[in-house]
């Protein structure tokens, strides 16, 4: 069975409860309320992305539809005025004042029906633009809190980064010249239970898997010399004999 003096092994207790406090902290870090609400808040300002880009698109288009229409109803409006102009100027046989006259009614519908279209296209630009302004001002409110969330991400990230940085300092020191056997030992323990390699033997109970040993495996430990390393029979963590707490 392998050895380590006692009093190192009561001292991993403290490197335990450093690297705990150290998890604990790595685990608010990676889940600030801060960082999901930037999350969040990054993903609407996707969101709104696409849209002022779907809107920029549609208001695109509907300017050369806008425009096309417009080109139409000056078309028309400039062919009936030839036709007028030429029934002022005279001159010419019934026949032709006839066809004048059958043009400038067909004219004139089609000029109705092209002011419709115009009128038509022109309303669903004004709602596209009204659509685009939208999102513009939603987008101005969003940057205004993206940039109060990243304020408080880089704050508070900062206080817990000083945290791990005084907790890596202390468990320097209480590592210092600490039996290099039952450090590794322990460290690979660690690595195996999520950061909990030690734990205390307390009224016959591993504090690290809160499983109370039979009357015979503590009956054993109780009989194994102080400077042996013992482990626990249901999690096999180091149980660090010796506490009261």
């Amino acid at each position: 069975m392998p050895k380590a003096p006692a009093a190192d092994q009561l001292r991993l207790l403290t490197v335990q409860e450093l690297d705990t406090h150290a998890a604990q902290a790595r685990h608010r870090l990676e889940s600030l309320e801060s960082r999901v609400e930037l999350a969040k808040l990054l993903e609407r300002e996707g969101e709104l992305t696409g849209r002022r880009i779907e809107a920029d698109t549609a208001i695109s288009d509907l300017k050369r539809e806008v425009t096309k229409a417009e080109d139409d109803v000056q078309s028309v409006r400039a062919r009936a005025k030839r036709d007028n102009d030429r029934l002022l100027i005279g001159g010419q046989t019934p026949r032709d004042l006839q066809g004048l006259q059958s043009e400038l009614e067909v004219l004139v519908k089609r000029q109705s029906a092209l002011e419709e279209i115009e009128l038509d296209a022109m309303q669903r630009l004004e709602d596209a633009e009204s659509v685009a302004d939208g999102v513009v001002a939603e987008a101005a409110v969003i940057a205004a809190a993206l940039a109060d969330v990243r304020a408080r991400v880089e704050s508070e990230s900062a206080a817990i980064q000083a945290e791990l940085a005084d907790i890596t300092r202390e468990r320097i020191n209480a590592t210092f010249n600490l039996d290099e056997s039952l450090l590794a030992l322990y460290e690979k323990l660690r690595a195996q239970h999520g950061d909990s390699g030690a734990a205390a033997l307390t009224r016959g109970t591993c504090q690290g898997c809160h499983m109370s040993l039979n009357p015979a495996d503590l009956a054993g430990i109780e009989a194994t010399p102080d400077d042996e390393i013992v482990r626990c029979e249901e999690c096999g963590r180091i149980l660090v004999r010796g506490t009261t707490a």
